[in-house]
């Protein structure tokens, strides 16, 4: 059962469970603190822990506060886009035929029936992005496997509210936030290797890292460049950030 951990002005959800080692996270969007600890961790160790990390907290926190977000799309003419890490101008036409987008040079042209509204338009940009993952996941994962030695039983595509992706060891198969088409493809790259390698370990744990760093040495500059790009208007999507684990090496 959880218990809850008052430091100053942090309250910390301290939960034991069968792990090796401490684990501390901060929590998107409103910097929600959690602490993982081995089943035999005493209280007063767990406190003493979350003292020693109390500065990094609060800069964590100070981070989500300060992290740029997206403004609300209204799909209108010469809005703003981003389609891996470009920016585009939008250009809306409307016709009577099945809506639909095409890329020209710096421009999204998306075609809409006259009078469709402005979900009606975010509904018709969605399905391409999706459309533009699948096509370009689809093609890393094969590419990776192999380097891995593992299998993705399958992949999804969705909009994610907390995690950039995320992995069902069991099943064998990731999710991808739709929000990653906006990020340049290196990004996109970072994040399915990370979900890919949670098949082989499905925690964070010091053998995870060692995994990164052998097929994906510079996994942590890809971290600190996603985690320092704009979110999304409606929602928080930054990965969830966390210490290195007790005994880890910094």
């Amino acid at each position: 059962m959880a218990e809850i951990i008052r430091v100053g002005e942090i309250a910390a959800t301290f939960t034991r469970k069968q792990v090796k080692h401490i684990h501390l996270s901060v929590h998107p969007p409103c910097g929600r603190v959690s602490l993982v600890a081995p089943v035999a961790t005493r209280r007063e160790v767990a406190r003493a822990y979350v003292v020693s990390k109390l500065g990094w907290v609060r800069e964590q926190r100070a981070k989500m506060r300060r992290q740029a977000r997206d403004t609300p799309r209204r799909f209108v003419e010469r809005e703003s886009h981003y389609l891996w890490g470009r920016r585009y101008l939008l250009t809306v036409a409307e016709e009577q035929a099945k809506p639909s987008i095409r890329l020209r040079h710096r421009t999204i042209v998306l075609t809409v029936r006259p009078g469709s509204t402005d979900l009606k338009r975010a509904a018709v940009v969605h399905e391409w992005h999706k459309s533009l993952l699948h096509e370009a996941v689809g093609k890393l994962i094969t590419r990776w496997e192999p380097r891995l030695g593992v299998d993705v039983a399958g992949y999804y595509v969705q909009r994610m509210k907390t995690k950039w992706g995320s992995c069902n060891h069991r099943a064998g198969t990731i999710r991808l936030n739709t929000e990653l088409v906006k990020k340049p493809k290196s990004l996109l790259e970072y994040v399915v290797v990370h979900e890919m390698l949670h098949l082989l370990q499905p925690t964070h744990s010091d053998r995870f890292a060692k995994l990164m760093s052998e097929h994906y040495p510079t996994w942590r500059e890809a971290r600190t460049e996603l985690n320092e790009l704009p979110l999304a208007a409606a929602s928080w999507i930054q990965p969830t950030l966390q210490t290195p684990a007790m005994g880890d090496p910094k």
